[in-house]
């Protein structure tokens, strides 16, 4: 690897590390910028000051934000980047990208200006969305237009590594951050410390990036004006190349978006949600295993080089759609044994009216329930209680059955008999002992925290494999005046759709399930389905010449 060329991958990964660590600062800080901005109470009525329709939707619009719209990003930044080139492109999106997060960091809340807190919120996220759609695919075509024939799977892998590192940045800065502060100091104002801190690498990014020259593939191919004048069209308006976009995005990015999920932000989720591992030690434990497993993007994406990378993507997620039940079940094992026993040995039934029971599904967090059945059992599946639901007499009510004994129930918001029966049965009490925790960063080599470790490791090498070699497939699938277009919209939909609503999508499946387990069908059936696809469909690319077409 010459100079050059570590210029080249040194300059695209940083600016990308910290667009992602923008990207990631709103989910880490999603409970504390929500209390901020959609649930504050009006200190002189003591009420919310927005009713439960406006939170909802604000809520909805916030968390769906950044997700949906990357695909958009990827139309209008794609199409910029075919015309007038890499370098200029993924400058424009790291400025805008970079302000955004800066100006969450001044934001007044809701409590000083109102509704306008929110909606300003709301449209800052819209833009960090459209940004990240253009950043990737500028950064993944820049970086594999500077690479020699035998080298792209290594050298992109390097792009690769930095979604993993803008996450672990993230929760560096927000741990470092609250451990000075601490957590009231932390709440009231300390959240905006990391959002403003991103000024900083946003000058830096910004600097490396404006000594770079142009992808030298692009500026052969406009030299000899064979650009395209209206690469939407070409690449989405002609079936040759969108049957190639649907192939890439179905029988590879899919299953490579909800594997990486699963192993960053799904394992988090259950680990806090489910497992009631305090925030301080989950984010540990998540941090550990992606310093371990980072290394891994480079080690397949190299490897990619040699064997190809459609084997090393299909067998990732092929792999993970077998095993995350089990390891899964294995985090609990240890994360929390008493949950596990419970959850085997306590029986737990709704008995209800059927017509009171309604569809607990709820992704997005705005329905209200209401009836008493849909209260328990969301009461229940909050609580990670395994329960089932059973149905009695017509205008029989609503109880709650723990092995066998009644118990009785009132509604979701206090019910001390549900939680003190479950709890008597076998279930955990807040900050049970068993629970795993660690005291300080270096508290690793304990059995209980070194085995949780172990197995969030063995999660992110999968999503190693799947993602280390995705972006030398992509760029290699099209032709160079169309590549920036094509390939952004099928992997930000893939991980901006299939991958980033997933956590929502899966922990809803396990409230009306009552099943802890069952939000993982979510990424096993959508890996299968990639796997399927991709072997009968989705072409080898490691030996195409990006620079002849």
């Amino acid at each position: 690897m010459t100079k050059d060329e570590r210029f080249v991958i040194f300059a695209s990964s940083l600016g990308t590390v910290f667009e992602w660590y923008d990207f990631y600062l709103f989910g880490s800080l999603a409970g504390i910028i929500g209390a901020q901005f959609f649930g504050v109470i009006d200190p002189a009525t003591k009420l919310p000051m927005f009713n439960q329709a406006t939170r909802d939707i604000f809520a909805l619009l916030a968390f769906a934000a950044g997700f949906i719209v990357r695909p958009f990003g990827a139309i209008v930044f794609g199409r910029v980047g075919d015309i007038v080139g890499r370098k200029y492109t993924f400058l424009v999106t790291i400025l805008i990208m970079g302000l955004s997060t800066f100006i969450v960091g001044i934001l007044p809340n809701a409590a000083t200006i109102g509704i306008a807190a929110p909606i300003i919120l709301i449209g800052l996220r819209l833009l960090q969305g459209l940004a990240l759609g253009g950043e990737y695919g500028g950064a993944a075509t820049y970086v594999a237009e500077h690479s020699p024939p035998g080298k792209r799977g290594y050298y992109t892998s390097f792009i690769q590594t930095t979604a993993t590192l803008g996450l672990f940045l993230s929760l560096l800065v927000i741990l470092f951050t609250r451990t000075i502060l601490g957590e009231p100091e932390f709440a009231a104002w300390g959240w905006r410390v990391p959002f403003l801190v991103s000024v900083v690498l946003l000058g830096v990014s910004v600097w490396i990036r404006l000594r770079l020259n142009e992808s030298p593939v692009f500026q052969k191919m406009k030299d000899e004006g064979k650009g395209s004048k209206a690469p939407l069209t070409e690449a989405f308006g002609n079936w040759n190349n969108a049957k190639i976009v649907l192939i890439a995005l179905l029988g590879g990015v899919m299953g490579q978006g909800v594997v990486w999920y699963t192993g960053q932000f799904y394992a988090l989720f259950f680990m806090q949600s489910i497992l009631k591992v305090d925030g301080y030690t989950a984010n540990l434990l998540i941090a550990w295993s992606l310093l371990l497993g980072t290394g891994f993007f480079v080690f397949w994406g190299a490897l990619s080089d040699k064997i190809g990378r459609k084997p090393i993507i299909l067998a990732g997620c092929l792999i993970a759609a077998l095993t995350f039940f089990p390891i899964f079940r294995m985090i609990t094992t240890n994360a929390n044994p008493t949950l596990e026993k419970a959850i085997e040995s306590v029986k737990v039934e709704v008995v209800s009216d059927p017509a009171l029971c309604g569809d607990l599904f709820n992704p997005v967090g705005t329905r209200v329930f209401s009836t008493p059945c849909d209260t328990a059992r969301a009461y229940l599946a909050s609580s990670s209680v395994k329960y089932s639901t059973s149905y009695g007499a017509a205008g029989s009510g609503v109880k709650v059955v723990v092995n066998g004994k009644d118990v009785p129930y009132t509604a979701a918001a206090s019910n001390p008999q549900v939680l003190a029966a479950v709890q008597a049965a076998g279930y955990p009490k807040a900050g049970d002992a068993q629970i795993v925790k660690m005291a300080h960063p270096f508290d690793i080599f304990r059995p209980q925290v070194a085995a949780v470790i172990g197995l969030l490791f063995v999660l992110v090498l999968f999503v190693t494999m799947v993602y280390g070699p995705i972006a030398a497939m992509l760029v290699e699938l099209f032709p160079t005046k169309i590549r920036y277009t094509s390939m952004s919209l099928p992997y930000h939909i893939g991980n901006g759709w299939f991958g980033g609503l997933l956590p929502a999508t899966a922990f809803a499946i396990v409230a009306s399930t009552g099943d802890i387990y069952a939000g993982l069908w979510y990424p096993v059936i959508f890996a299968a389905i990639t796997v399927v696809i991709g072997i009968f469909f989705l072409p080898e690319t490691k030996d195409v010449d990006i620079g002849a077409n």
